[in-house]
C-alpha cells in the first residue's frame, strides 16, 4: 500500500516567496582552461528560494558557472570564492554541498526500474533502508509519477517527458537545498517543454527550494526566472529580473539575444527639458530621455523593441514623436503579430511589430514598395551602455 506524500502538491500549495538572505555567493570568480577563460571574475548572489537563470549563447561560460556552483569544477587558485549558505565551498566535493542535479541528457540508469534510479541517490547516501520506499513515493508524486503506473517501469518504457521527470524525481528525493538544472528541457518537444516551464516554476514555489538554471532559451529565461544572468564572452553582461532585462537592456548583446531589437544611432546635440534631442545617422533627428552619461557631442546607441514601434505615412506621424522614413520591404504574416520590414537609409532596416487584427477581415494597409514612416516614443528608447 502507497503511503499519501505528505509533500504540498505543487499545484495547491501557498507559493513560497524567495527570501532577501543570499544561500549562493560568487566573489571574482574565474575559471581557465589553459589560456582560455571560461569565466571571467564574475560576481553576483542567488537568494533563498529563487528561480535563477544562467542564460547565454554557447561557449559563454553559463554551464561552467553552473559546474563550479556543482562542484565538477574549482576556481582558478586566485579566482576567488564561491559559498553556499555563507560556506566557503570552493574545495568541497559535489556530494558535500546539498546541491541536487539535473543534467541536459537526463543520466538516468537504462537498467533500473523507475523506482530504482530515483532511489539510488539514497542509497549511495546509506539512508536507512525502510525510509528509501517512501521517500521514492513522494519523489515521483511531486514530478507527476503516478508511483503505481510508473515505479515498475524501465527507461525505455518512458516518454522523453517522464525520463526528464524521473531525473528531476531523482535530484529532489536528496532533498538539496539547491537544485541545478544544465538545459533539462532542450530534448522534449514544444508543447511538453512549456507545459514543464509552468510545472518547474511552480515546483520552485511550493517547495522553496533554490534553482538555478542554464539555458540558452530567452523565452524560457523569461517564463519562468525571478531574475536571470545574462552571460557574454565569460561575463555577467546584465542580471535583472525579466522585465528589467527585456525592457532595460544594459548592452547591445543583451537587447539583441534577449528578444528583437532595432537599433538606432546618432549624437547628442542639446538638452531639452528632460529630453536630449540626437542627430542621428540616418537623417534628421530624434529625441531620447535624459540619461546621466549624455552630454553635448556624446554618441549614442539605442534600442527600440518591434512592438514599441508603429509605422505609419510620412504625413501622419503622430506629435511629440521620433520618426524615421523608409520603404516597405517585406509584409510578414506570423499568426499573433504582423511583422512590417522598412528599409531605412544606408540600407539598414527596422522590424515594427503590429498586432493581428483578423487579415481576412481587417488587413494591414502595408504593402512591398510603400513608402512609410517608423514612429516610436522618446520614452521607449533603451539607451546603451556600449555605443
Amino acid at each position: 500500500m502507497l503511503i499519501p506524500s505528505l509533500i504540498p502538491d505543487p499545484a495547491v500549495a501557498s507559493p513560497v516567496i524567495p527570501s532577501d538572505t543570499p544561500i549562493v555567493e560568487f566573489t571574482n570568480v574565474s575559471k581557465s582552461f589553459g589560456d582560455s577563460k571560461a569565466v571571467n571574475n564574475i560576481s553576483f548572489t542567488i537568494r533563498k528560494g529563487e528561480f535563477f537563470s544562467l542564460l547565454g549563447p554557447s561557449g559563454c561560460g553559463k554551464t561552467t558557472t553552473l559546474r563550479l556552483l556543482a562542484g565538477f569544477e574549482q576556481p582558478d587558485a586566485d579566482g576567488g570564492t564561491v559559498k553556499i549558505d555563507s560556506q566557503v565551498v570552493n574545495q568541497k566535493r559535489p556530494y558535500e554541498r546539498q546541491v541536487g542535479m539535473v543534467f541536459q541528457n537526463y543520466a538516468i540508469f537504462p537498467h533500473l526500474s523507475v523506482e530504482k534510479n530515483v532511489a539510488f541517490g539514497l542509497e549511495q547516501h546509506n539512508v536507512p533502508k525502510a525510509e528509501i520506499p517512501d521517500r521514492v513515493v513522494k519523489a515521483m508524486e511531486m514530478v507527476r509519477l503516478d508511483p503505481v503506473k510508473f515505479a515498475r517501469r524501465m527507461p525505455n518504457q518512458l516518454s522523453g517527458g517522464q525520463r526528464q521527470r524521473v531525473a528531476l524525481a531523482r535530484a529532489l528525493v536528496l532533498r538539496p537545498t539547491i537544485l541545478l538544472l544544465d538545459e533539462p528541457l532542450g530534448a522534449i518537444d514544444l508543447k511538453l517543454r512549456k507545459e514543464m516551464q509552468l510545472e518547474l516554476k511552480q515546483l520552485n514555489k511550493s517547495l522553496g527550494i533554490t534553482f538555478v538554471y542554464v539555458t540558452h532559451d530567452q523565452e524560457e529565461a523569461l517564463t519562468m526566472s525571478d531574475r536571470i544572468a545574462v552571460m557574454d564572452n565569460a561575463l555577467v553582461a546584465q542580471l535583472g529580473t525579466p522585465a528589467e532585462i527585456y525592457e532595460n537592456p544594459r548592452t547591445a548583446f543583451v537587447a539583441k539575444f534577449i528578444g528583437e531589437s532595432n537599433f538606432f544611432e546618432g549624437k547628442a546635440t542639446r538638452k531639452m527639458g528632460e529630453l536630449w534631442e540626437i542627430a542621428g545617422t540616418l537623417g534628421g533627428s530624434f529625441l531620447v530621455p535624459n540619461h546621466p552619461k549624455l552630454a553635448a557631442g556624446t554618441a549614442i546607441r539605442i534600442a527600440v523593441r518591434p512592438e514599441w514601434l508603429d509605422v505609419c505615412t510620412p504625413g501622419s506621424i503622430p506629435p511629440g514623436e521620433n520618426s524615421v522614413v523608409g520603404v516597405v520591404r517585406d509584409v510578414i504574416y506570423l499568426g499573433e503579430t504582423i511583422h512590417v520590414i522598412v528599409t531605412l537609409g544606408e540600407g539598414s532596416e527596422c522590424t515594427v511589430a503590429l498586432r493581428n487584427e483578423g487579415q481576412l477581415i481587417k488587413p494591414v494597409p502595408w504593402k512591398k514598395g510603400d513608402k512609410a514612416a517608423v514612429a516610436w516614443l522618446p520614452e521607449d528608447c533603451q539607451i546603451l551602455e556600449d555605443a
